[in-house]
Parts: structure tokens; C-alpha cells; sequence
């Protein structure tokens, strides 16, 4: 399956696997992925791919690696790359690493967040309430919430955890949970109340609402994996 005729070539610059081709490449296949133009368990063939962008297969190869390492592609020997297929241990070990880690940062940011951080948060929530719209495509992750809270909290470690190479196969999963549409409205509600108890200063308020928020996350996603029921979280 090749990714959607939207993308233009690439124009042919500089020597082949990493260089700015490569990035180039990166960045297309993985808004596709983000955006399902290619979908779970769907095929990525290079060949395909390099015609499509119009160059060798050499860049291609290399993004396709650099996303087999964040785990947004699988490969075995002799059978061809695919899309990370979503599958019920896999969210549920993601959703329950969510719980834990965004709930501490939650509860971080209510303890050590600036009264013009938090009031900046508000506004740039406020400001992208359209994005959560019945109208509006995609997860409303122009503004990100749930990675500016992570970072918000100043601990290196959560933040690797949540915001590096990890970051890209939560996307997915929260991207799915958050599709349907009654779900994203309420998910602005939720957001907006995670925000209220960070500025009354409860850590304990704003560490719970974060992790209910999660497992209703991920009871939506479970609602929506055929054949999948909601584990124990």
C-alpha cells in the first residue's frame, strides 16, 4: 500500500540514506501513519514508496528503519515491513504506563508549575478548542495536551518515557481512542477540569482526574478493537 498521492516528490538533493531525503521520507510515511492514510497491519513497500517520492531506495530503506525503531513498523525476516497492528496487550501495558506516568506529572505540575506557565496552559487549551470539534479531523493533537502536560512536570525521566521514541506508538493508540466523536468533546471537558485542579494546587485532584481520564481512554479504545474487551486497568 502506498501512501497517499497527496505527497509530492521529493526532489533529489545531496547523497542518499540520511540526508535531508531521508527526514523528508520519515516525516511523510509517519503523518500517514498518524493520520491513518496508513492504517494498522497495512503493507509498506519500499519499492512502491521510492516511486512514489521519487527517488532511490536507499532513503526510503532508512526511514523505514528509523521506524521499525520507534516501533511504529514491524518486520520479520522474509516478511514484508507493515504498520504496527494494534492489539489488546499492547494497549493495555501502554494505557496502564500512561496512567502511572501521566498521573505523576499531573500531580508534579500541581505542586511545581507557575501560576503564568498554568494560566499559559489554560489559554493555549482554550485556544485549541476547536481542534476537539465534531467537525475537526484527526486527535486535536495540533496542541498536544497530553505532551505538554509530561513536560510541564520537569522530571527528565517522564518526559523521555512519554515524549521520546515511545511518544510516536502512544500517538497511535490515543489517536484511535479519541476518533469517535462524542469522545473527543468529552476529552476537552476532562482536559480543561486535569487543568483546574493543577491550578487549584491539588495534586491528589489533578493526579486522579489524569488517570480517569486515561482508563476512559482506553475503555473507548477497547470499545472499538473488534472482538477486544476492556482488561483490569
Amino acid at each position: 500500500m502506498t501512501v497517499d498521492a497527496q505527497f509530492e516528490t521529493i526532489e533529489a538533493t545531496g547523497s542518499e540514506a540520511g540526508t535531508p531525503r531521508s527526514d523528508m521520507i520519515y516525516q511523510a510515511i509517519l503523518d500517514a501513519i498518524y493520520q491513518g492514510r496508513l492504517p494498522p497491519g497495512s503493507v509498506v513497500n519500499e519499492a512502491a514508496l521510492a516511486l512514489e517520492f521519487g527517488v532511490s531506495r536507499g532513503p526510503v530503506r532508512e526511514a523505514i528503519r528509523r521506524l521499525q525503531g520507534i516501533q511504529l513498523i514491524t518486520r520479520e525476516p522474509y516478511i514484508k515491513s507493515r504498520v504496527v497492528t494494534l492489539d489488546a496487550t499492547t494497549a493495555r501495558e501502554l494505557f496502564e504506563l500512561r496512567m502511572a506516568l501521566e498521573g505523576m506529572a499531573c500531580n508534579i505540575d500541581a505542586r511545581r508549575m507557575s501560576d503564568a506557565e498554568i494560566d499559559g496552559l489554560i489559554s493555549e487549551l482554550e485556544r485549541s478548542r476547536h481542534n476537539y470539534s465534531a467537525d475537526v479531523p484527526g486527535d486535536g493533537s495540533v496542541f498536544d495536551f497530553h505532551e505538554r502536560i509530561a513536560r510541564a512536570c520537569g522530571n527528565a525521566r517522564i518526559i523521555n518515557l512519554l515524549c521520546g521514541d515511545l511518544y510516536h506508538l502512544l500517538r497511535i493508540y490515543r489517536r484511535h481512542s479519541g476518533a469517535i466523536i462524542e469522545r473527543k468533546e468529552e476529552a476537552y471537558d476532562e482536559h480543561w477540569q486535569i487543568l483546574r485542579a493543577i491550578k487549584a494546587r491539588d495534586p491528589q485532584l489533578a493526579e486522579s482526574l489524569m488517570r480517569s481520564h486515561v482508563r476512559r481512554a482506553a475503555r473507548n479504545l477497547f470499545d472499538h478493537l473488534d472482538g477486544e474487551n476492556l482488561p483490569d486497568i
